[in-house]
């Protein structure tokens, strides 16, 4: 009763194993003989390989292996390996019964009876041919990848350990940083900062951060291998595994120093337009102020000039009080030249100016200026072309330049001025045009200036030597000379070591050469004047009444205007005026707007143009003579001479 119990449980456990295996889809599960042919096959295994039990049961299993893996021997070795070993595992291409060859994983077992006799193998099966195409897919995306950040040149791209040494370069990180990768891996990449910045520990803070919140982005100087140094754009991005792990960070490198220098280029050139923008302004407001005060210093000398003629000889006091009001009149007047020269709207009187000589004919005046513990030494080459600007002018900037100098020297010192040729090409110096200069240097050794005092040198009215004791307006008046030349300006100084001064400026051509006035022919004029009837035409009365008592006190009879409409109505009255002196800035009709008018309709009548600035057209200046205010009495009887006789010449 017992053993038909067992039989009958035995016969269901079979069955229920059978089922089992049956109903499994996903693997193949077959039996082999000793010999290798198959004695059984599940659902799962005509799914992989196509055939029916019928089509396959008693065919040996070797028929599943590659043509190349039957020649090796391949299937009887797996069997002898399960045989020996108790199991055989491997991974392979086997094929189907459409000749399709589908990635498997395969695992053979020895079936042995209760003698361990050996009766057949159980072999099982899976079709791994999604996951080897999945592992294939990402062995490629990673040969890919590999090879584009291989091929990124414009990039350093590259991997650290968690510690932030380097594991891997790219070809853009050797481009960048110049080191290849034989000499870098491995390094830690802290060796591509600035000294300094190691010293604070800035390599480790971007790994800490970039640990910490996932990425690190900063923009600073690195080094490459030769020691130079360019402006890096860095991010740094934290690795880290399944288990959010920390393995490591990539790193990426941009060079963007040329894009650094485009915004510094940017910045300067917005900072030079902002100050353009404001010492047009200024020159604007300092040029107007220098017209007003012109009038009235011209108001004030020609005043004081006409008292001093009237005065008593014998009444010194007077005359002294006098004369002390005239100087100052005209330290006023020198005054308003140096704001027209900051506003760049003096007059030039350019002509061919010999350097050495000019120096040298102020030298003693230089010397007596400058005091006995200054000393001067001067530095010419032995040829020295000749440049193009006004030697009056020029003096001035010299003196000016100097006496800066001494004030820098409270214990006196040397003060040397030389001058050299220079040639300057396109885009050499961005203020000059390309061309010959000669480039005058006035040099001390003084106490010098820092860089910001430096930076404001020029500035108008800026002076650090106290009030009263500076107009700020020397070197103003030095640029403005320099700059109406053609030339520049250049100021080098260093904080205890002292300060040079460059003017450079543009030697005279040839053709300038020949168009350039002697002053002596300007000069040449009648010692006396017929008496004349001058019309003056000027805006501010108090310029025309002193203007008008001037011509009187000469002998002339005058004709008085305020405005160009005035004028031309009063013209057109009388008709024997024999000469015209109109002020340049009115409102309404300008004095060259009104001396065309004059010359349209009265061709024979003179015209006289008075004026403190440089504004006028080359072809007014031509045509017509300039009375530079202030003017004395004198300069206006020169005037008026000079404007007769140029006339009775053109006639």
């Amino acid at each position: 009763m017992l053993r038909g119990n067992r039989d009958v449980l035995s016969g269901s456990f079979e069955h229920r194993y059978r089922l089992l295996v049956e109903a499994i889809v996903d693997y193949a599960i077959y039996m082999l003989d000793p010999d290798g042919y198959v004695v059984s096959w599940n659902p799962g295994a005509q799914r992989f390989k196509g055939y029916k039990a019928a089509e396959i049961i008693g065919h040996h299993f070797s028929q599943f292996y590659t043509e190349e893996d039957r020649a090796a021997g391949l299937p009887e070795r797996a069997l002898a390996t399960a045989a020996s070993e108790g199991r055989y595992e491997s991974e392979g291409w086997r094929l189907r019964k459409d000749g399709s060859r589908f990635w498997t994983h395969a695992i053979i077992d020895p079936i042995r009876d209760p003698s361990g006799k050996l009766i057949g193998f159980a072999k099982i099966t899976r079709d791994l041919t999604e996951r080897k195409a999945a592992e294939a897919a990402l062995k490629q995306s990673e040969a890919q990848f590999r090879l584009l950040v291989q091929s990124v040149t414009d990039y350093a791209i590259y991997m650290l350990d968690p510690s932030g040494r380097i594991v891997s370069w790219n070809a853009g990180a050797e481009r960048i940083k110049g080191y290849d990768a034989n000499e870098i891996v491995g390094q830690h990449f802290s060796r591509f900062y600035m000294d300094e910045e190691r010293e604070r520990g800035e390599p480790q803070r971007g790994l800490r951060t970039a640990a910490k919140e996932g990425r690190f982005e900063k923009e600073g100087w690195r080094v490459r291998k030769d020691g130079t140094r360019f402006w890096a754009s860095v991010v740094i991005d934290a690795i880290r595994d399944e288990r959010g792990e920390l393995i490591g960070f990539a790193k990426v490198t941009r060079d963007i120093t040329e894009k650094k220098e485009a915004q510094r280029a940017l910045e300067e050139a917005r900072e030079a337009l902002f100050q353009a923008q404001k010492l047009e302004a200024i020159g604007q407001l300092t040029g107007g102020i220098a017209h007003d005060f012109n009038n009235l210093l011209m108001v004030i000398l020609s005043s004081l000039d006409l008292l001093v003629r009237r005065l008593p000889a014998e009444d010194a006091r007077v005359r002294t009080l006098a004369d002390n009001a005239m100087q100052a009149a005209q330290r006023g007047a020198a005054l308003t030249q140096r704001m027209l020269a900051f506003a760049r709207r003096q007059e030039l009187r350019r002509s061919a100016v010999d350097i050495p000589m000019l120096v040298n004919g102020i030298s003693e005046l230089l010397q007596r200026t400058l005091g006995p513990q200054i000393r001067l030494e001067f530095r010419f080459p032995a040829a020295l072309p000749k440049v193009h600007t006004d030697a009056n002018q020029l003096e001035s900037a010299l003196l000016n330049l100097a006496l800066n100098a001494r004030d820098a020297m409270p214990s006196g010192g040397p003060l040397i001025i030389s001058a050299r040729e220079e040639f300057v090409e396109t885009g050499y110096v961005p203020r000059l045009s390309p061309g010959h200069y000669i480039c005058l240097s006035v040099e001390d050794r003084g106490e010098g200036m820092d860089q910001e005092v430096l930076a404001r040198a020029t500035d108008p009215f800026f002076t650090t030597k106290g009030v009263g004791k500076g107009t700020g307006l020397g070197l103003s008046m030095v640029q403005g000379l320099a700059e109406q030349s053609g030339g520049w300006l250049r100021l080098d100084s260093k904080k205890g070591e002292g300060t040079t001064a460059e003017i450079w400026l543009p030697i005279a051509t040839a053709e300038e050469l020949a168009e350039i006035c002697e002053p002596a022919a300007e000069n040449a004029v009648p010692d006396q004047q017929s008496r004349l009837v001058a019309m003056v035409v000027d805006d501010d009365p108090l310029v025309l009444l002193n203007t008008a008592a001037m011509l009187e006190d000469l002998g002339h009879t005058v004709i008085e205007a305020s405005s160009g409409e005035e004028a031309l109505n009063a013209l057109r009255r009388k008709k024997d005026v024999d000469i015209v002196i109109t002020d340049q800035a009115m409102p309404g009709m300008r004095g060259d707007e009104l001396a065309n008018a004059i010359r349209a309709e009265w061709p024979d009548l003179p015209v006289i143009i008075a004026t403190g600035f440089a504004e006028l057209s080359q072809s007014i200046r031509v045509q017509f003579p300039r009375l530079s205010k202030p003017f004395n009495q004198e300069q206006l009887a020169s005037k008026l001479s000079e404007a007769l006789a140029a006339h009775a010449l053109s006639r």
